[in-house]
């Protein structure tokens, strides 16, 4: 099934993470358990796809009543993850059955109903520092996955060699997964290694003073999008054509 994006403008209303949504005139429908039946969260998302770009896509399901990417507030990087809000359930309902497990440059999307807002799904960003210089991003993601969701990770890379710093980034899908990637991990030896790598919120006084101390050349490579998941050379390609034709995966 392949799905062609037409030209679609921002839809500039606020959806924040997790927060049932009420843009338009249109009440979303919600289930017993006060989940809203037409918000959805999309997750793995390339972080060159632009919020036009998702609009386009999902709105070829159905009429959204609000879409909204979501990104890192100081550098207006995408955060990889984003909220569509439908106006009918049904088309929600859809969008899930049909872009769930879509294929999009190096990322398989996930998308599904978004929960309500709470302290589980907050804080769930963790800092990780003494990693081995030849660790990869998917080597990272490897170790973190066995106790979560991980909706974005990051390798923070020398601007000059292009080596590794030994720091590294994880956000995982709950609070409750970074806590248990902590008690599990902080001061473990990975496999192959020698020393015991430190596993912090990333928001600690301790990692921000990390983060303040970094070049600005340093700290925009860190949140560059050319840090994925995947190897080999990053092709950025013109907004009229990147997206144009999508493969559903399954």
């Amino acid at each position: 099934m392949q799905i062609t994006l037409g030209d679609h403008a921002i839809m500039d209303q606020s959806c924040q993470m997790g927060i049932t949504q009420n843009g338009g005139t249109t009440s979303p429908s919600h289930s017993d358990d006060g989940v809203s039946k037409t918000n959805l969260i999309v997750n793995y998302l390339p972080q060159t796809m632009s919020q036009d770009e998702i609009r386009s896509l999902f709105a070829s399901i159905g009429e959204l009543e609000s879409c909204k990417l979501i990104r890192d507030k100081p550098t207006g990087q995408s955060l990889g993850y984003g909220f569509v809000n439908y106006k009918r359930p049904e088309d929600a309902e859809k969008a899930i059955n049909t872009l769930n497990g879509l294929r999009l440059q190096n990322k398989t999307i996930k998308v599904s109903l978004a929960r309500p807002s709470s302290e589980s799904i907050k804080g769930a960003n963790l800092y990780i520092s003494g990693l081995p210089k030849s660790m990869t991003q998917l080597d990272l993601e490897a170790l973190f996955s066995q106790i979560g969701n991980i909706i974005t990770s990051r390798i923070l890379y020398d601007q000059t060699t292009g080596l590794s710093k030994g720091v590294g980034f994880i956000r995982f899908d709950q609070r409750g997964e970074a806590e248990r990637a902590i008690q599990k991990l902080n001061n473990h030896i990975p496999d192959g290694c020698l020393d015991p790598i430190t596993v912090k919120f990333a928001n600690s006084p301790s990692s921000n003073k990390n983060l303040a101390g970094m070049a600005p050349l340093a700290l925009a490579t860190y949140l560059s999008p050319t840090h994925r998941r995947f190897f080999g050379p990053i092709h950025h390609a013109t907004a009229s054509s990147r997206f144009r034709m999508l493969e559903v995966t399954r």
